[in-house]
């Protein structure tokens, strides 16, 4: 088994400490002390593909800058990294959503994945013109990828929907190869439609058994409709050379957190209507209740796996700390119950970024479950660990 590796790309701005943001946010919520110019984004792409990641996750949002924009122009200060860009269907037409794919992967032949974000936040999809309950986005969500799929097969596309109605539409150009679809959610409506068009099913970091309960969920809807889509997971993480540092920067980030802004961020994020989300404050619901927040240890939800993140952001609220044995192990569990592959960040990203791969990487491509390193990164296997620094 070999795995993938993406990193993520904080337009919004990056720090030392967590930055808000996320599902459940409002605009202007996320800013860091670090400005996401092209020059400092360009700068965590070009360490991905120094280190072999696959591709690098642009978010998408109220909260953040347009990710098409951002990612087409950091195409070109980069040159193998593959740009996994959330968007948002409904926001556009599903005939410029594929026309507008088919011209980036021109450019950038092979280099755009597509990560379709359904919209889990009826005030922030009003605010672009959006009304559409959230079963309503999943059901024009179905219709828009079938349009698009048939688009960038090559059909002239009439459709008739219940949300979407497009008049012979056709491309001028077929990306080739076609981007992959990544897709999340974790509600009943969400399901048919990850099982039916996802290429990769994403779900956050919640603790092993949960993931494998999900991951069996898609898999069997997708059998029912003849489908094997690839699984991935969406986690920070916090590694370094012992346990005692990682907890001890775990630690750190904590520090930085006051009482009002965790409680301004939680009763913002108790709106959202992603299930997801739910599920992520779940996982420290119990520790903000008795004040516990404060020791890192006690938003351990499963070996390494801690819950801080999700304190003051939205979406992903889970990060792997620990030793660079302890997080390959870990990753080592996840691909062992299904993930294919990894959509990683951490803060700072572009400092976090290189902990990971010269600390963590090095571990997995000696299990054989990483080959970037070989693929195209830059030899930094000597920077090998010896077999107790764990």
């Amino acid at each position: 088994m070999t795995l993938a590796f993406h990193w993520f790309l904080p337009t919004y701005g990056d720090s030392r400490f967590i930055v808000g943001g996320g599902h459940g946010q409002l605009a202007g919520a996320a800013s860091g002390d670090r400005r996401a110019s092209i020059g400092y984004l360009s700068s965590i792409v070009r360490a991905a593909e120094e280190f072999g990641f696959a591709g690098a996750l642009t978010p998408t949002g109220a909260w953040c800058e347009d990710a098409w924009l951002t990612t087409a122009m950091l195409a070109r200060e980069s040159e193998r990294l593959a740009f996994l860009v959330a968007f948002r269907p409904g926001l556009v037409s599903p005939t410029l959503a594929a026309q507008m794919a088919a011209t980036f992967s021109l450019h950038a032949p092979g280099r755009l994945l597509l990560n379709v974000v359904t919209g889990g936040e009826a005030h922030e999809q009003r605010a672009y013109g959006d009304h559409l309950s959230k079963d309503e986005r999943y059901a024009r969500c179905d219709e828009f990828l079938s349009v698009v799929r048939r688009l960038w097969a090559g059909e002239t596309v009439t459709h008739r929907g219940a949300h979407l109605d497009i008049d012979a539409a056709r491309l001028p150009t077929l990306p080739d190869p076609v981007p992959q679809l990544y897709f999340g959610g974790s509600s009943a409506a969400a399901g048919p439609v990850a099982a039916e068009h996802a290429d990769v099913y994403l779900t956050w970091g919640e603790p092993p058994r949960a993931v494998a309960e999900k991951i069996e969920w898609i898999r069997g809807l997708a059998a029912e409709r003849g489908r094997k889509p690839r699984f991935g997971i969406r986690l920070h993480v916090i590694a370094r050379d012992t346990a005692e540092e990682a907890w001890g920067q775990a630690g750190r980030l904590i520090e930085a957190l006051g009482e009002d802004a965790v409680a301004a961020a939680q009763a913002s994020l108790a709106r959202s209507e992603s299930t997801g989300q739910s599920r992520m404050r779940e996982l420290h619901e119990r520790s903000r209740a008795d004040g516990s927040w404060r020791d890192p240890h006690a938003l351990e939800v499963a070996p390494n796996l801690w819950a801080g993140v999700g304190l003051v952001r939205g979406g992903a609220g889970t990060a792997l700390v620990g030793g660079h044995a302890e997080v390959a192990d870990r990753i080592a569990e996840y691909a062992e119950i299904g993930i294919d592959e990894f959509v990683l960040s951490g803060y700072p990203h572009l400092e976090e970024l290189y902990w990971f791969g010269e600390g963590v990487l090095p571990h997995l491509a000696r299990r054989g479950l990483y080959h970037g390193l070989a693929d195209g990164g830059t030899g930094h296997t000597a920077f090998l660990p010896k077999e107790d620094g764990r």
